[in-house]
């Protein structure tokens, strides 16, 4: 097999030559042991000096692989060493490993969405409880990226969403009669 790949980097292509050389190897060896003659000499010589070249060659490898500059060699995460050290698949560690980032991620956006409803909710009873900081809550209300909301009187308002509660509503004010009937206009 003699196909040419392009290396990933011009210093990786001595590891990468040395890579061909020890599956030619282990290619080598495969076809001894299938092959392999247990009263013949000649399959126990031939077989001994594939052996004795695949170690050579592992030795080519490793001393090759030791004196690239550490930012050329990828980090490869101690954990999935030790997952296939221990007999496992690798693929298995990888679906872990994406199953536990995908319940953070979703862990941290429920966080997310929860600070940006406290935010609205704190909005707006510092609006009903401080109307002349109003346009104060307003402005900090916009720089955290929430919407500005239409209307602003303790008692009455329009929003673009719906209310539930005494005046709640995501986007909206909602009635704010403290009577517990909330409802915001969409």
């Amino acid at each position: 097999m003699t196909a040419a790949m392009a290396p990933l980097n011009a210093d990786l292509q001595p590891v990468q030559e040395n890579t061909k050389n020890v599956i030619q190897d282990l290619f080598q060896i495969l076809a001894q042991v299938s092959n392999y003659d247990t009263a013949g000499r000649p399959s126990r010589e031939a077989l001994a000096q594939d052996i004795q070249s695949l170690s050579t060659s592992l030795h080519q490898i490793h001393h090759t692989a030791s004196a690239l500059p550490a930012d050329l060699t990828p980090g490869i995460p101690e954990p999935l060493v030790q997952y296939v050290e221990n007999g496992r698949n690798p693929d298995i560690y990888t679906r872990e490993f994406v199953e536990l980032v995908r319940r953070l991620n979703q862990l941290t956006r429920g966080k997310t969405h929860a600070f940006r409803d406290f935010r609205d909710v704190l909005a707006r009873e510092m609006r009903g409880a401080l109307p002349e900081l109003a346009d104060d809550v307003r402005m900090v209300v916009a720089a955290t990226g929430g919407e500005t909301e239409a209307g602003g009187g303790a008692g009455s308002g329009t929003g673009t969403g719906t209310g539930t509660g005494a005046g709640e509503g995501r986007n909206g004010d909602g009635d704010g009669s403290g009577n517990g009937n909330g409802n915001g206009t969409a």
